[in-house]
């Protein structure tokens, strides 16, 4: 028994290793969250101060970050459904989904209608 063990110890560093290594190399880019914004999302949300069109019946990529109900980890999840309410099924991957969370939660508050 004392085997089976320390191969269950050794298979859990393994893997906390793993998760340890992928997690610092997959860090979020926001070039690429604003990319995957301006084409998937803005044709409904305010996703970038400055932005000419979207929709007042949606949140603003802002007003997203700034809203207590929603932290990474539930925008991970909601952007990870295969049904997103009214929103289309965007299929994005999980490397596009960290860049698009990462580059809501970096908006600032900034009014719909300002250039600002």
């Amino acid at each position: 028994m004392p085997f089976i063990r320390a191969e269950s110890l050794k298979n859990a560093v393994v893997i906390a290793i793993f998760l340890l290594s992928f997690k610092e190399g997959a860090a979020a880019d926001l070039t690429r969250g604003h990319s995957i914004a301006v084409r998937w999302c803005s044709e409904c949300h305010m996703v970038a101060p400055g932005q000419g069109h979207g929709s007042d019946a949606v949140p603003t990529f802002a007003e997203i970050k700034a809203s207590d109900r929603l932290d990474e980890a539930q925008l991970t999840a909601f952007l990870s459904a295969p049904e997103h309410s009214r929103m289309p099924n965007l299929s994005l991957t999980r490397a596009e989904i960290a860049d698009l969370v990462a580059y809501i939660k970096a908006q600032r508050k900034v009014g719909r209608n300002s250039g600002d």
